[in-house]
């Protein structure tokens, strides 16, 4: 049994009777020097630690202005939109201005403040104690810093919980990444399905995988090769309408009647009946960008070819609702495709390589109606795209179920790591 007493330091609260506290500015001091990652490699602060930059971060001109990081020092971001990165260099290198690096002033154990930096209590006193507007300008300074106490254990002792921590952490880390990649095997799967069924690679019959179709032709499209021979291929300029979301100015959102946002297509198969955002629309603005019951809407730019085309279907109009100018409304204007079977059509692989084929010269990704009408569409009877609706409705609830299971896990374990290192680096558990 641990015999507590009051640290006094309300972040802290009680500490064990043979741990004291002490100010960060009495145990570490900053290392000032200012160099050019021209001689000192770049380094990143991040939440995995210190790691050289990538190739793909941004770069600055100011090269020389940055901060010498040594072997051993321990640096971290100031601004409270980083929290949690920081972490102890295995690199000579260099950081930018806006991370604090720290060297050690006194023998101690620096893996054990590590963990205590790491964790969450810590992280709130620390951007508490700074200072900023919001988030993003929001800085703890080292001056701040030096000032926050925190716990001053037997050197013995900070051995001890260093040594459990990488342990135990290390097991809880790994098992995170095992879950993580099933979760990643789910989602290719769930995509592989889909994309099989809607192409006619595999062919469903009476609720499951009945093997292959009996005969196949030339679908015209290099990529979708070969479809079933009763199948038919269309452009989507031969199925709908291609028409672009409205524009307004700021002014006009957060209050009046339903509005589609870009997330709302890129984050849902079909879109939700209740949308959170809010526009001052007129109601000729309401006719012209209208959202009816059959309606696929596909997002339409983005910084990169893999987050265009992204879509939503909607299963049930939404009254006075309109659009968000980042995504193109297809309305139909055949009955050649139940809505039920377009969700999966236009979620799957078949689609996506046309854009990445298409739009690869495009610099910042952006989806245009006359390459949006020259996509293929293939198109099974009805009763065959409700056969193949209601297997992938079936399947792909229970994908999704053992992917929200095993998120809830990597959940329960983020938490539980993050209270396991609170209460060992302040003591509140006993360690063998």
């Amino acid at each position: 049994m641990i015999r507590m007493k009051n640290s006094g330091v309300e972040w802290i609260d009680e500490i064990p009777d043979g741990c004291e506290v002490s100010k960060i500015g009495q145990l570490y001091e900053e290392r000032r020097t200012k160099v050019s990652d021209t001689i000192y490699p770049p380094l990143s602060v991040t939440m995995q630690g210190i790691l050289p930059q990538l190739e793909t971060a941004a770069k600055s001109d100011a090269h020389d202005d940055r901060k010498l990081v040594l072997k051993g020092d321990f640096a971290i971001n100031s601004r409270s939109d980083r929290r949690g990165s920081c972490g102890i260099s295995k690199f000579d290198g260099s950081v930018s201005l806006i991370n604090t690096v720290l060297h050690p002033k006194t023998e101690m154990n620096p893996i054990y403040y590590n963990w205590l930096f790491h964790s969450f209590r810590f992280s709130d006193e620390y951007y508490k104690n700074g200072h900023g507007i919001v988030d993003d300008l929001w800085t703890t300074s080292w001056s701040e810093m030096k000032r926050i106490f925190i716990p001053l254990p037997p050197k013995s002792t900070q051995h001890r919980i260093a040594s459990y921590l990488d342990k135990k952490c290390s097991k809880i880390e790994e098992t995170i990444q095992n879950q993580q990649q099933v979760i990643e095997k789910l989602k290719a799967y769930r995509q592989s399905l889909i994309t099989e069924a809607v192409t006619g690679k595999i062919k469903i019959q009476n609720g499951k995988v009945c093997g292959k179709y009996e005969s196949y032709k030339d679908s015209g499209v290099e990529y979708l090769g070969k479809i079933p021979s009763n199948w038919n291929a269309k452009r989507l300029r031969y199925i709908g309408k291609c028409q672009n979301g409205i524009r307004k100015g700021g002014e006009f959102f957060g209050s009046g009647y339903p509005f589609v946002s870009y997330g709302d297509v890129y984050n849902n198969l079909t879109l939700p009946e209740t949308v959170s955002g809010l526009i001052e629309s007129t109601p000729k603005e309401e006719e012209n960008y209208s959202v009816m019951a059959g309606d696929i809407f596909f997002t339409r730019t983005s910084e990169t070819i893999e987050e265009v085309g992204f879509t939503s279907i909607c299963l049930k109009t939404i009254e006075k609702a309109t659009f968000a100018g980042f995504v193109i409304r297809v309305r139909p204007f055949t009955d050649e495709l139940i809505p039920d079977y377009s969700k999966y059509y236009f979620s799957s692989d078949a689609h996506r390589r046309f854009f990445a084929k298409e739009m690869n010269l495009v610099t910042r990704a952006s989806l245009s109606q006359d390459l949006l009408k020259r996509l293929p569409v293939l198109i099974p009877s009805k009763d065959e795209q409700k056969e193949i609706a209601d297997y992938l409705d079936k399947k792909c609830t229970a994908i999704d179920r053992a992917i929200e299971q095993k998120q809830e896990l990597i959940v329960k374990l983020t938490e539980y790591k993050k209270s396991l290192i609170y209460e060992c680096v302040t003591g509140k558990k006993e360690i063998s």
